[in-house]
Order: C-alpha cells, then structure tokens, then sequence
C-alpha cells in the first residue's frame, strides 16, 4: 500500500519540481528588472526633458514589473505549500485512513490554481517588458533597404 501512495505522490512532486523550474526563472527576471531600475535611478538626476521622461517611463514600467513578479513568486511559493500539504494528506490518509482523501484533492486543485494564476502574472509581465523595451525607430533606420 505505501508503495501505491508513493506514486500517487509522485505527480504533485513533479508539480513541485515545475514550479521550483518557474520560480528561478523569476527570480532571475527580477534581478535582471532590479539591476535595470538601479540604473535608470542613477541617471535620474543627470537628465532633463525627453530624455528625462524617457527614463521616468521606463522607471514606471519596471516599477510594475518589479510588483508582478513579486505576486508571481508568492503565487509560486503559495502553490508549493500547497503541493506539500497535498502530499502529507497523501501519507497521513495511507497511514491513519481517515477519509481526507477530498481534501488532497482540493490542496491539490488550489495548487494548480495558483500556478494557472502565477503564469498569467508571468505572461503579462512579458508583455509589459515586450511593450516598453522596444528598439527606437533611430536605430532601425527604416527607409534604408537592408537584408536581414
């Protein structure tokens, strides 16, 4: 039997591994955005006019990046403990047959949501990034016939 509630466990485990996959990756999106922001602040003083609100627009962004991957990242951790919990209810279920399986499922179901809701925050934190950081239409020079 402890050999069956080891599978069953295995699935919310790899979950788990997903998200710890997904939390990196966040973590290393908000040093890159924090790294960036410092930067910007630095020049903040030393500029005037457009390029002065230039920067202040970036700031902006990157302020509202900075809040989206900090709920992404509590979402991710919020549906780690949830994975654990299912987990422990797993074991404890083998162990003392309690009846809670249900509420394996639900820890289970609100993990999966939380992960559904921490990539939504993801995707529009790409956006936004996609949205702000583009390449100035200067550096393009688009009326030359250049291949690519």
């Amino acid at each position: 039997m402890i050999a069956q509630t080891i599978q069953l466990a295995l699935a919310p485990v790899f979950v788990l591994v997903a998200i710890g996959s997904i939390i990196g990756s966040l973590t290393q999106r908000l040093g890159r955005v924090v790294d960036r922001s410092r930067q910007l602040q630095d020049q903040y003083e030393a500029t005037e006019g457009q390029a002065h609100d230039k920067i202040v627009r970036e700031i902006r962004s990157l302020d509202e990046r900075i809040a989206l991957i900090g709920h992404a990242l509590r979402l991710m951790v919020m549906a780690s403990i949830s994975i654990g919990i299912t987990v422990i209810i797993l074991f404890v279920e083998e162990f003392a047959n309690l009846g809670i399986n249900v509420f394996a499922a639900g820890a289970f179901i609100i993990a999966i949501c939380l992960l559904m809701w921490a990539l939504l925050l993801f995707l529009k934190e790409t956006r936004l990034a996609t949205e702000v950081l583009r390449i100035d239409d200067m550096y393009l020079e688009s009326d030359r016939d250049l291949e690519l």
